[in-house]
């Protein structure tokens, strides 16, 4: 086994497939060292896979490579040739593009107006963009690729999975060289992965080269060639993935063992119910939805994308509104109208998007634990009692593990994985009973993820009521004591975990328009 920082292995024999080379890269941000010494290397047709825990420097790496951070030290290589990366211009030029982790669309801009911004082809004297042109082209390219959606929606008006599928196009349309995905199917189904692994089979048939980040371990079977572990911004080692042990690869990573798949033990049906939904009803989706919340309990929704179960939860949280139905707390009958009316009633959201809508990414950590409880630490003259305030975030970030080198960092500063622990800090400082997470793991590694999983346990063992929507079936499985099935805006299950499986929820899921049957 390879250990020295800053090697770079390179079991294939044949340099002339290299395409890229990096040597002893380092990278320092204020109070993190982001990168140590790192060596990377990839070849043309491969798939190379760079895995780690959050904050282990894989993004960081990418952005590099990309010409949006500047490297202290190291040298790029690019057909044996050394480069100079100074911006994300310079990196297309040489055939490096990048699809980032976190979304950055313009959301008031067509899709085809964000897949070729500042390469459009214009007309009346330079005056006019040609949009008749510029649809033609995203429609061929979408062709190519098998994605059917219309250049000429806005992007404001697309789902998660959708922004990330033309995220995905906008990288494609540079026709690069080198391709660097970062969680590139962290919001997609199992379909849209497979269509999404299809596309990438094709590129490296074209000699592509793909740098590719993933915390799903079974992606990596499937996909990559080879696996580069980083840890704490150092290198550790490169394997083949077809000799590789994916245990191996976990251990590497996070540096100590990871617990087995276990499912729930206890079981809450004795217990009081917090939270009862009756037939909420959307006009674009949801259909008579209904089920109780019990004290806790880990309740997780399950469905393929476009069921509605975030759905659900945002009209619970008061961010959409209801065409029909009722909501009790505590058998009481209650009126959300917005997300501040749940937050007063002991209701936490933490959106599966939670750089749009659960940070305040500019602002510092310190901030973002305290936003939804700054009236607890204002003294009746009106002034915030800073010391208190500090002192529950620093509380938060040690119980969490949060990589932050203190609480006055800026929250864009940290990893995707310590910003989603930051979210739930902020709905913990609140002291909230019921907690509504969506996609809690989603682009966490799965060392970060024991960490949540332990923390969502002990939050039930304490009495909180956790909604728990995951579209990864084992996850739900292991979380739950009860399972909520949806499809197409509808209940199509409720089923307790010690009759469920992988298969029996997929049968619900796939239910469209069932509505009766429902296993309680």
């Amino acid at each position: 086994m390879r250990t020295l920082q800053g090697a770079v292995a390179t079991k294939r024999t044949d340099v002339s497939e290299q395409l890229l080379r990096i040597e002893g890269m380092s990278k320092a941000f204020p109070g993190v060292q982001a990168l140590s010494n790192v060596g990377l290397d990839l070849n043309a047709g491969e798939v190379h896979a760079v895995v780690g825990e959050n904050g282990a420097g894989k993004s960081t790496l990418m952005k590099v490579l990309a010409g949006i951070y500047e490297k202290d030290t190291g040298t790029i290589y690019m057909d044996g040739k050394p480069v100079e990366i100074d911006s994300p211009v310079t990196a297309q030029s040489l055939g490096i593009s990048i699809i980032h982790q976190e979304l950055a669309l313009m959301p008031d801009l067509t899709i085809a107006e964000n897949i070729y911004i500042g390469r459009e082809k214009r007309k009346w004297f330079g005056l006019f963009v040609d949009n008749k042109d510029l649809n033609r082209r995203v429609k061929d390219l979408f062709e190519r690729l098998g994605i059917s959606l219309d250049p000429r929606t806005k992007v404001a008006n697309l789902l998660v999975a959708q922004q990330q599928v033309v995220e995905i196009a906008k990288a494609l349309s540079f026709n690069a060289r080198v391709l660097i995905m970062d969680e590139p199917t962290a919001a997609l189904t199992e379909s849209e992965t497979e269509a999404l692994f299809g596309m990438i089979r094709d590129l490296k048939a074209r000699s592509t080269g793909i740098l590719y980040i993933s915390h799903r371990m079974e992606e990596l079977k499937a996909i990559s060639d080879r696996i580069t572990v980083l840890r704490d911004g150092h290198y550790i080692d490169t394997l083949d993935t077809a000799e590789t042990d994916l245990r191996e690869i976990i251990s590497l990573m996070v540096g100590r063992e990871i617990k087995g798949e276990t499912r729930p033990e206890v079981t809450t049906g004795t217990r009081p119910v917090m939270l009862r939904v009756e037939g909420i009803s959307t006009k674009s989706l949801l259909k008579d939805v209904s089920f109780e919340l019990k004290k806790g309990e880990i309740l997780g929704f399950a469905g393929l994308m476009g069921a509605g179960r975030t759905e659900v939860a945002r009209v619970i949280c008061g961010a959409d509104k209801a065409d029909s139905g009722e909501i009790y707390l505590n058998g009481e009958h209650v009126h959300i109208h917005n997300p501040a009316d749940a937050a007063r009633l002991g209701i936490g959201y933490l959106s599966e998007d939670r750089k749009r809508y659960g940070l305040m990414l500019e602002q510092d950590v310190n901030f973002n634990i305290l936003i939804s409880s700054l009236t607890d630490y204002v003294n009746v003259v009106g002034l915030v009692r800073d010391e208190q305030g500090r002192k529950t975030s620093t509380r938060y970030v040690d119980s969490l593990s949060i990589k932050t080198p203190s609480i006055r960092q800026r929250t864009d500063n940290l990893s995707g994985g310590n910003q989603q622990k930051i979210v739930i800090s902020k709905w913990l400082a609140k002291d909230c009973d019921i907690l509504i997470f969506d996609e809690p793991t989603r682009g966490i590694d799965v060392g970060a993820k024991e960490e949540i999983y332990a923390l969502l346990n002990g939050l039930a063992e304490q009495g909180k009521a956790i909604i728990m929507i995951s579209s990864e079936l084992p996850e739900v499985l292991r979380m739950a004591h009860r399972i909520v099935v949806m499809c197409e805006g509808r209940v199509t299950g409720i089923l307790d975990n010690s009759e469920a499986d992988q298969e029996l929820i997929m049968d619900y899921a796939t239910r469209a328009g069932a509505h009766g049957g429902i296993a309680t």
